[in-house]
């Protein structure tokens, strides 16, 4: 089991890590520009992921059914299943890209941005919105292969789309002096060849087993309604993640700045994390197909002692690697102390993360995202008071971000750790068959 596990989870570990990496290479390349682009770039950038992670049920969903579908020897099916997601994916990330132009001022306004800050955040935003569709394509593509229990194709294409990224970005925010709007259509331009290369791939897949490659209606319908529960589970995350950047905001540009990179980071280590709950949602979702409980509390207590384990061993690198890491992004000593302090906080509450995602993700290869909807809500009314206690006493600077993070990676995880733990305990979400 544990080669099993592996197989899967360490080729995802690259494909999971490559947007976290686009937004360390913009925040490296843009952090050199001045710090007022590196804090528009913190705003824009985390309204991008708000949006892209509202919608990872495409690929959280497609990888339950399809997994589901494969489990019950339902091939065809499956693959059909996938190609809805996908075209689910387009249809919406055309939508959401439009909205999102049109909303930029008001989106940075809402957020605190004030002057140069916004002037940037707005910039960004408005030449990163249309690469939404590309964005989405990617993760409902890499759900059907995961559900396929393929992470080595989305490893391939994902580690080719970073070198792609960090090229394109040099190219033309120095190459062409194209500043941060240079940044934002590098990773536009990267998304969209990634995506259409994830697509050939699956269609490739879809048309040797027979499937139809039209959209249908009902099938579109069905997981966008599949995928409604995990919104509001995901809303809840990135409301609590929007919640931090506006208490950054309000702890100055010092504080904003080191955030951007401190977020950034933290994106990579629990998407690092992260591998373990998408090899168990592939194994879980396949297992259920089969009715194979035993085998599904086995997946699960594996995943577990791999999640916390590694949590353990990367917050201790976090943790120590501070001051070497934040030299690379930014010349500015007070940004440099505020990102090493919150870099400590982090690395010793990510063992807590470890054991949240796992059981994130086995919950969700189940079909489990009507109770994750609850939890979700549960977990951000815990936060909230939290974060706001932040904002009003503690004092602006490295001091004020190191509270910040200590409520988020703290507190908010503790949250999650409690309401997805009970759940596991019990054998409601033991739901078999597709």
């Amino acid at each position: 089991m544990n080669r099993e596990i592996l197989a899967l989870a360490v080729p995802a570990l690259g494909a999971l890590v490559a947007e976290p990496l686009f937004v360390l290479a913009d925040s490296a390349i843009v952090g050199h520009l001045g710090t007022a682009q590196l804090a528009g770039l913190s705003l824009a950038s985390n309204v991008i992921l708000t949006v892209v992670g509202l919608c990872i049920f495409l690929a959280y969903t497609t990888t339950a059914q399809v997994a589901r579908l494969m489990g019950a020897g339902r091939e065809r099916d499956a693959l059909q299943a996938g190609l809805d997601g996908i075209w689910l994916a387009l249809g919406l990330g055309a939508v959401l890209a439009t909205t999102l132009v049109l909303t930029a001022d008001v989106t940075v306004a809402a957020l605190g941005g004030t002057g140069d800050v916004a002037r940037h955040a707005v910039s960004y935003l408005r030449w990163a919105a249309p690469g939404l569709a590309g964005m989405l394509m990617v993760n409902a593509s890499t759900g059907v292969l995961r559900g396929l229990r393929d992470t080595r194709t989305p490893l391939v294409v994902a580690a080719a789309g970073a070198v792609a990224n960090l090229v394109l970005n040099i190219a033309l925010v120095y190459g062409a002096n194209l500043g941060i709007a240079g940044s934002a259509i590098g990773t536009m331009l990267t998304q969209f060849g990634m995506a259409t290369a994830l697509a050939v791939i699956v269609v490739r897949g879809a048309r040797s087993r027979g499937a139809n490659l039209r959209p249908h209606a009902r099938g579109i319908l069905s997981g966008a309604r599949a995928g409604l529960p995990l919104v509001i589970r995901t809303l809840s995350l990135r409301a609590a993640i929007l919640l931090t950047v506006y208490v950054a905001t309000g702890l100055g540009a010092v504080a904003l700045a080191a955030h951007q990179v401190v977020n950034s980071m933290w994106g990579l280590t629990a998407l690092a994390l992260d591998a373990l709950a998408i090899a168990s949602q592939a194994l879980v979702g396949h297992a259920l197909g089969a009715a194979d409980v035993p085998r599904v509390r086995a997946i699960l207590r594996r995943c577990l002692h791999w999640g916390v384990a590694s949590g353990a061993a990367i917050g201790l690198l976090m943790a120590a690697g501070g001051w070497f890491v934040a030299p690379l992004f930014t010349p500015d000593d007070d940004v440099r102390g505020a990102i090493a302090l919150a870099f400590a906080v982090c690395g010793l509450l990510l063992p807590v993360a470890g054991y949240v995602f796992v059981l994130d993700g086995v919950l969700i290869g189940a079909g489990d995202g009507r109770y994750l909807a609850w939890a979700g809500l549960a977990t951000l009314v815990v936060y909230v008071p939290c974060a706001l206690a932040v904002h009003a006493w503690a004092p602006p600077g490295p001091v004020g971000l190191a509270w910040l993070w200590a409520a988020f990676a703290g507190a908010f995880m503790a949250a999650r750790a409690v309401t997805t733990g009970l759940r596991a305990r019990t054998d409601r979400w033991l739901v078999t068959g597709a």
